[in-house]
């Protein structure tokens, strides 16, 4: 690396277009891992280093400034090292500046952690770099408010966008933050409603960490934003961005061991202080303790050891159930009811047919009254067990509520979810809780002295050889399943029609093609599920392509969940229609369909949507394969 002869001037232009040719053909990992470091150990304590590095990265020509910066940043090592390598490179040159405050941030997002803080450090170590600091955290801050930024990125670049505001909020410092106070507020509002309308819970997550970071900075004294979500590593490393430390300049002259000691030099203050905050604390004397102690204490408490809690006894009937759940005013005895009602129901198929409807409708609307541990859940599963005991009625009375007014959006979702819980119960085989171990030994069964039955005389023989056989080893167990019909077979319309007839119509409180794209997305995933589990159903091709018109209307819905339904669906009418239905009834929609998941898998922003337009055209090919090999 050493290219300057001893005390005499020179030019390194030439070494800079070497190195940007190098670096713009694609070779600059090769160089530059071994121009780095020597270059990082070069600048520590020589000035005049520092000043030749400057120079090698100013000379490079403009059309390969973005490979040598980007190189650079890349491989340094901190905001230290990158300020003595870079210099002021970013204020002189706009190609540099381009690439360090634009292209790396707002443009490209797979760089990591590190080198973020690498860069967005380098900005806040000099005085005349943290203007730019300022206009990138006002530019990360109007991309990362704009609700079209948020529906047509992906979600990796929504986190590095997020990553990069926390890394510059944890350089500002107070005059900054004071400066653009209001532009902050401003942002920050914006943000948080683009992102908590999203119905992704990573985006939303995203959005509540990234407002209550901001509303921490411009509020240190008054109350701040606090939202509630899981604190998983992901949320917790995120926020560790925001108390980093911001590096300090490093000075030629200034040593390591030098540093080193001033910070050593720096904890007993900080120890002292705490020490003193600790100490002003006023401790209270036993005495004083002992005389402020209250006169009751005095009194026996009573022996309670032996008494029992009265529990209040459960209805035994439904229509009791109902009176309780729609007028009592016994509090124990509607908590007893709510938890006992699911297994009256299953026991009394009979007498559920005849309330049925009246019980889905109570349970619908059906509020906790006292704190009952997972009363959803228990709700939840009531009415799974009223829809699986009387099918046609209940459905159709719960798919007519979907669409009617007065209804919150959380009850909608309610309806879909028990109508896939159903629909799932409904379509399984019945487990027998039989297992047969193949080989496993048996206890012996014995007759009774002077029995002469002899009907189980095969079974008393069997018994008897296994008994007296030894066995070395034991087979797996083998679950036996019950065969019968499917039972969802004949009310799967029920729950399938009635759910894609009006979606395309806005009621006045609520609007699926509107901004409740949210339910709009659950109302997608279920009638894939549905038509997931219609395999083998009379009515499974009506329902095929019936559901491939309604994804061919929203097709191009802006929303990524209500994509991922949709192609969810593409997925489940490919593994539940036959065959040659498919090729017959729908072939014209198949072809239109299979150059919409091609543009699908090249163009959209989402990974998740990608992958699954792939696996379609894969099924789609397998499909045409099966069928080429049948003679």
């Amino acid at each position: 690396v050493c290219f300057v002869p001893g005390g005499l001037d020179c030019s390194i232009s030439f070494v800079s277009h070497v190195l940007g040719k190098v670096c713009v053909h694609g070779r600059h990992k090769e160089i530059l891992s071994v121009l780095v470091p020597h270059l990082t150990d070069l600048t520590k304590s020589d000035c005049i280093w520092q000043r030749i590095c400057w120079r090698l990265v100013e000379c490079v020509p403009d059309r390969c400034m973005e490979a040598v910066v980007l190189g650079f940043v890349q491989r340094a090592s901190g905001a230290d090292v990158l300020s003595r390598l870079l210099g002021n490179l970013v204020v002189k040159n706009k190609k540099a500046q381009f690439v360090v405050t634009q292209k790396m941030l707002l443009l490209q997002y797979g760089h990591s952690t590190m080198v973020l803080q690498s860069l967005l450090g380098y900005l806040a170590l000099d005085s005349l770099r943290r203007a730019l600091l300022l206009k990138v955290l006002k530019d990360l801050l109007e991309t990362w408010g704009s609700s079209s930024a948020v529906k047509h990125s992906p979600p990796e670049q929504q986190q590095y966008i997020s990553q990069a505001i926390l890394i510059c909020l944890s350089h500002l410092r107070e005059h900054e933050i004071e400066s653009c106070r209001q532009e902050l507020l401003t942002s920050m509002m914006e943000g948080v409603k683009c992102h908590l309308d999203s119905n992704l819970p990573q985006i939303r997550r995203l959005g509540m960490i990234v407002a209550e970071s901001i509303s921490s900075k411009i509020n240190t004294d008054g109350p701040v934003l606090k939202f509630q979500y899981e604190e998983d590593d992901e949320a917790r490393e995120l926020k560790s961005l925001l108390v980093q430390t911001p590096p300090s300049c490093v000075v030629p002259s200034l040593s390591d061991e030098s540093r080193n000691e001033k910070a050593d030099a720096a904890v007993p203050v900080v120890l002292e202080s705490n020490k003193k905050s600790h100490t002003a604390a006023p401790v209270k004397s036993d005495q004083e303790s002992d005389s402020e102690l209250d006169s009751d204490d005095d009194l026996i408490p009573y022996d309670m050891s032996e008494d029992t809690e009265q529990k209040t006894k459960a209805p035994v009937y439904i229509r009791d159930c109902i009176e309780v759940l729609t007028g009592s005013e016994d509090v124990d005895k509607w908590e007893a009811t709510v938890k006992a009602l699911e297994s009256l129901i299953r026991k009394n198929p009979a007498a559920t047919r005849e309330v049925s409807v009246e019980l889905a409708k109570i349970l619908l609307h059906l509020e906790e009254k006292t704190c009952i541990e997972g009363f959803a859940e228990l709700r939840q599963r009531t009415q799974v067990a009223v829809l699986t005991t009387d099918p046609i009625p209940v459905a159709k009375y719960l798919t007519s509520q979907f669409y009617s007014l007065n209804y919150s959006l959380g009850q909608r979702v309610d309806i879909l979810d028990v109508l896939v819980l159903a629909a799932q119960e409904l379509s399984c085989p019945k487990f027998h809780g039989k297992t047969k171990h193949s080989g496993a030994q048996k206890p012996c069964i014995q007759l009774l002295p002077g029995s002469d039955s002899s009907k189980d005389w095969r079974r008393i023989v069997d018994e008897r050889i296994k008994s007296k056989t030894r066995r070395f080893a034991t087979g797996q167990s083998q679950v036996e399943w019950a065969s019968g019909p499917n039972e969802f077979n004949s009310v799967a319309g029920h729950f399938f029609f009635p759910l894609i007839q009006h979606f395309d119509r806005p009621l006045t409180t609520f609007d699926l093609l509107g901004e409740d794209h949210f339910v709009l997305g659950r109302l997608v995933h279920s009638l894939a599920i549905l038509m997931y589990l219609a395999v083998n159903t009379v009515a499974v091709t009506a329902m095929g392509k019936a559901l491939l018109e309604f994804v061919w209307a929203l097709r191009f819905h802006t929303d990524t969940y209500v994509r991922q339904g949709l192609l969810s669906c593409i997925s489940s009418i490919l593994l539940s229609v036959p065959a040659e239905r498919l090729l017959e009834d729908l072939t014209e929609e198949l072809l239109e369909t299979q150059s919409w998941l091609g543009d699908v898998v090249e163009k959209d922003p989402d990974g998740d949507c990608r992958r699954l337009a792939l696996q379609n055209l894969l099924l789609m090919e397998n499909l045409k394969k099966k069928l080429q090999a049948v003679p």
